[in-house]
């Protein structure tokens, strides 16, 4: 899952993106409101997390902006600010949600996963093919009803495999899903956490799930 986070205190900005990668989550950062207006219009976040006291465009602008171009990617708001005119005020701008500083990064997290869930209106909460069960909001997976162990990064991948159901994924969007702006590294680490994924959800049960469609990237397959 890809986030966007638009804050421009660093130090703050750097442990959000800290914290939520390593729950699994793709983090870009911008500092201030118009590159974060900007990295919102070009890539394709499942969520933005805007503070609203921004140089340059503040968050409200940000946000509205955001609306009147037909970006309707969930947006939560931080801000610094306390009280019901600047949370309306948010609400109203086109914010899905709203959190006021200091906050506690479990809420953040959990506030997170129901904007995803509710941007994807009337998806199941879980992501299934034949026997495989992946659940987003526990972070975990299940094959024939056993549990399989897995890394963050393999975790993400397969969602993003699994969310394209029935599409062919070229190897450069997971690495636009799964990794963030800052990622310089070789493409083909896509092979190895497809690889890595192949051991272990398909060797041990006899199956075989991903398929690599030469030229072009990879797509979920059924051999039942």
């Amino acid at each position: 899952m890809r986030v966007l986070v638009v804050e421009d205190e660093r130090r703050l900005a750097e442990t959000l993106q800290w914290g939520l990668e390593a729950e699994g989550y793709a983090v870009d950062l911008a500092h201030d409101g118009e590159e974060g207006l900007e990295l919102a219009q070009l890539h394709p976040y499942q969520v933005i997390v805007l503070d609203i006291m921004l140089p340059k465009l503040n968050g409200y602008r940000v946000c509205a902006a955001l609306r009147e171009r037909g970006v309707n990617t969930p947006i939560l708001m931080l801000t610094a600010k306390n009280g019901e005119y600047d949370e309306a005020e948010a609400l109203d701008t086109g914010a899905d949600d709203f959190l006021s500083k200091p906050f506690s990064y479990v809420v953040l997290t959990a506030r997170l996963r129901a904007l995803t869930r509710r941007g994807r209106a009337g998806a199941s909460a879980t992501l299934a093919f034949g026997d495989l069960v992946l659940d987003p909001a526990k972070r975990t997976c299940l094959r024939a009803g056993q549990p399989v162990a897995l890394t963050t990064k393999e975790f993400a991948v397969l969602e993003c495999l699994l969310r394209h159901e029935g599409q062919v994924v070229a190897k450069h969007e997971i690495l636009e899903q799964v990794w963030d702006l800052a990622y310089q590294g070789d493409p083909n680490i896509v092979e190895v956490y497809v690889s890595a994924l192949r051991r272990k959800l398909d060797a041990p049960f006899g199956r075989r799930t991903i398929d690599t469609v030469r030229g072009a990237g990879y797509r979920l397959v059924s051999d039942e």
